[in-house]
């Protein structure tokens, strides 16, 4: 029998680590051997939703922070939407996420929760959160951050994005959270033909922080496109 969707998704995460080179002052954290109840709330979000064979589009992310996906195993999934719109209780973590705000505000006007991921499979290419060393504490950090360390993932993000492709995603069209994430994915594109098209829409984060009085247009363009109305 061929693998569901949420089979193929659970394997992948499971799988899942970074074994490469880092800059000085970088980490990788791996939400999946750092607590095991992740794995638990990741395998149920997905057999809640991804129980079927469908074909989905691609939204794609940077890489997960320490408060969303870094916890949950659930991508701008933190523990308090997990929780109240998924119905997923997380009993070792709270967390609240910025972008998490805007994407399940997104997923209400979408049709739903249940709707958005029929269509939609949110990841990254770089699926596993990263911090880096500032004044003696670790704070969230992006792969493209950094010149060498984006140097070190990049092979690992382009085998990352063809395995999230394998889970049977459209590649005629990617849909790429904030600018400067798709000017590096663009570079990934460019040396291993993944996508035909990609649009480029604002991140989560910098319209709850910079343009959150205009929130709602930014919904109408996410679902507008997602859509392809």
């Amino acid at each position: 029998m061929d693998k569901t969707f949420v089979d193929k998704v659970i394997q992948f995460n499971r799988n899942l680590q970074y074994s490469g080179n880092l800059p000085d002052d970088f980490q990788v954290l791996n939400p999946y051997l750092d607590n095991p109840e992740t794995m638990v709330v990741m395998e149920k979000f997905y057999h809640k939703y991804y129980n079927d064979s469908n074909q989905r589009k691609f939204l794609i992310g940077i890489n997960p922070s320490r408060h969303g996906a870094g916890v949950t195993g659930v991508p701008f999934t933190d523990t308090k939407r997990l929780e109240s719109v998924c119905g997923i209780k997380m009993e070792s973590a709270y967390t609240h996420e910025v972008s998490s705000v805007f994407i399940y505000d997104m997923m209400a006007a979408y049709g739903g929760a249940g709707e958005f991921y029929r269509d939609i499979y949110i990841n990254s290419p770089f699926p596993l959160a990263i911090v880096r060393k500032s004044k003696g504490s670790w704070v969230n950090a992006n792969y493209y951050d950094d010149k060498e360390l984006f140097n070190d993932v990049k092979n690992f993000m382009i085998d990352s994005l063809k395995k999230h492709i394998s889970l049977n995603l459209d590649t005629s069209e990617v849909f790429i959270l904030g600018k400067k994430n798709a000017e590096f994915i663009s570079k990934l594109n460019n040396e291993a033909n993944l996508f035909d098209k990609m649009t480029v829409l604002e991140h989560p984060r910098y319209i709850q922080q910079y343009k959150s009085k205009e929130k709602d247009l930014y919904i109408d363009k996410y679902i507008l496109a997602l859509k392809n109305q």
